[in-house]
């Protein structure tokens, strides 16, 4: 069923297949429709990977997203867990 919200349909089920979260997979489809493509693809990447944070920034993070059942996880798991959200 199509959703009047996401710009381009097939790479967001593209993206979606590929694991990304429906957030994440309907924030770069929507880019690409109104930037193009290659705009897109060169964009991003300039903040460190997860796994140089500290639990503390990592936690932040999930609160800043919304995310629950956070504060009990390993470093690995929660970097998961934001990764996947």
């Amino acid at each position: 069923m199509p959703n009047a919200s996401i710009k381009n349909e097939k790479m967001y089920e593209d993206l979606r297949r590929e694991g990304n979260s429906k957030e994440k997979a309907a924030r770069i489809a929507n880019a690409a429709a109104a930037r193009g493509k290659s705009s897109v693809g060169r964009k991003g990447g300039k903040s460190g990977s997860y796994d140089d944070w500290t639990v503390g920034d990592l936690k932040q993070k999930a609160k800043e997203l919304g995310l629950s059942g956070y504060s009990h996880l390993t470093k690995g798991k929660l970097i998961d867990k934001l990764r996947n959200h």
